[in-house]
């Protein structure tokens, strides 16, 4: 999985801990690792969600100071709307063995 620059070594670090993504079907799955840095993240959980429903702690444990930072950061992929179906991804760090 991908994260910008500026959030990898707070994902590595378990700050952040939620993503949300505008995909058009998910690209990661359930209990799958992924390499972040130079560690692992394991998906936790995947949800479908429209923007308008993301709480404000989703928002803090995905990085971001608000929700329109958020909604910049997912839009890379397209416009965003309240309505806009995003995935909500829930994931912690793994230690794998080299």
């Amino acid at each position: 999985m991908q994260f910008s620059r500026e959030l990898v070594e707070a994902v590595i670090s378990g700050e952040v801990t939620v993503s949300f993504r505008l995909w058009r079907r998910p690209q990661v799955k359930v209990g799958g690792r992924y390499p972040v840095g130079q560690t692992h993240i394991e998906i936790d959980s995947i949800e479908m969600l429209p923007f308008a429903s993301i709480t404000p702690a989703d928002v803090r444990r995905s990085g971001e100071a608000d929700r329109g930072s958020l909604r910049a950061r997912a839009a890379h992929a397209g416009p965003i709307a309240d309505d806009t179906l995003l995935y909500r991804l829930e994931f912690h760090v793994v230690d794998v063995a080299p």
